[in-house]
């Protein structure tokens, strides 16, 4: 383990600088925001400071953000950075594809390792990656960023309260429409709609439902889910048509082992009538709510209307009205930057980062489960779907 210390900078390495994800999330407002604060915060009162070592595809592009971001060292070459001395942690952000053969060289290597999700294309590679990382005896974390946001910490603060009293269900609706890429450039990445390539919208939001699931409500026992490609024909960053292989949207409901039923739509192919881009609607004995991103409304049992179903008149009642915004008493900080100082306290011998590879595989697995379900037109208990992948029990 890192000894916990202000002098050296402790050295990250960053492979993926340059991508959507790497760059706006991790780099700037994640990674350079600790570094320019002073460091990662300590529980002494101190900051470790940090320094970054981006690799990347694309000499061009990597040299002008290291040099936007007075950032001293890049490469084209990941060799060369794993054998730098002065940096333990590897990140990885690099296409979901490109990711298992990245890690395995930083296992090899000797690094604390963090990455984007899903770790890798399939369960039983997920699973090895975190039993290879566990026998290394390496620090390993996976981004969780929806459970750092504002609107699931509130969420967060409503269950451990006991406000909802038993939890009956949760519905979620996620996604937005992306454009096809003809009259208006798409807002992500062809390769998301191409299945050989690593796309998907189960592949891509599954494991961050696993997550906030299993953290909020409960595990997983059995999913049920469809997926269909509504738009079979888009065009690429070069203007190129191509067919659409992957799914653009998923339909599923989900079975907890000891709590509510989870309804949960996800989708690139819907226009948004909703405050934000994903909320989450939980209906308890003692009391419902309705979490986004950033915000949270409750409305408690002894505030609850009693509506009478009447097709023949305009219903008068605005039942927004009847609903109460959770303050935010703390400052809002972003999601991705909060677990990056979790898990760099973790190395640092500072504090525990709750989110592993294991945990990593999990979502892979009920992505895995939820596509099965899909192909087989039936439910699928995610126990026994792990026993067929891996041939026994997990």
């Amino acid at each position: 383990m890192t000894e916990l210390h202000t002098s050296q900078p402790l050295g990250i390495i960053v492979n993926g600088a340059t991508g959507r994800m790497g760059y706006r999330q991790h780099l700037v407002r994640s990674l350079l925001a600790i570094r320019d604060s002073g460091g990662v915060p300590l529980p002494n009162g101190t900051k470790q400071p940090i320094e970054l070592y981006l690799v990347g595809r694309n000499a061009e592009k990597l040299k002008e953000v290291a040099e936007a971001h007075s950032i001293k060292r890049w490469t084209t070459d990941l060799d060369q950075a794993l054998a730098a001395e002065g940096f333990p942690i590897y990140f990885d952000a690099l296409i979901t594809q490109l990711r298992v053969p990245a890690i395995r060289k930083a296992i090899a290597a000797g690094k604390h390792i963090y990455t984007e999700k899903p770790t890798a294309e399939s369960y039983a590679e997920a699973l090895a990656l975190a039993e290879e990382a566990e026998a290394a005896g390496i620090h390993n974390g996976v981004v969780h960023d929806k459970l750092y946001l504002p609107g699931l910490l509130k969420l967060r603060r409503l269950i451990d309260s006991g406000f909802f009293g038993e939890i009956l269900s949760v519905r979620g609706e996620f996604g937005y429409w992306v454009f096809e890429g003809d009259w208006q450039p798409a807002q992500r990445p062809s390769w998301n709609y191409r299945a050989e390539d690593g796309g998907g919208i189960v592949v891509d939001m599954y494991p961050h439902w696993n997550y906030v699931i299993e953290n909020l409500f409960g595990s997983i026992s059995t999913v049920y889910a469809t997926t269909r490609t509504h738009i079979p024909q888009r065009v690429d960053e070069s203007g190129s048509p191509y067919t659409a292989t992957a799914d653009d949207a998923a339909y599923g409901i989900f079975e907890l082992a000891d709590g509510p039923i989870v309804q949960l739509n996800s989708s690139w192919a819907t226009r948004v009538n909703r405050d934000e881009l994903v909320e989450f609607h939980v209906d308890g004995t003692r009391g419902s709510a309705v979490v986004g991103l950033f915000s949270a409304k409750i409305q408690e049992r002894n505030a609850t209307p009693k509506p009478v179903w009447n097709p023949d008149i305009p219903d008068p009642r605005d039942y927004s009205a009847t609903w109460s915004a959770v303050p935010q008493n703390e400052p809002a900080e972003n999601g991705f930057k909060l677990q990056w100082i979790e898990f760099l306290r973790s190395v640092l011998g500072a504090g525990e980062h709750r989110y592993d590879f294991r945990s990593g595989a999990a979502g892979m697995l009920l992505a895995e489960a939820a596509l099965a379900s899909h192909e087989q037109g039936r439910k699928v208990s995610l126990t026994e779907h792990a026993q067929n992948l891996i041939g026994g029990p997990q």
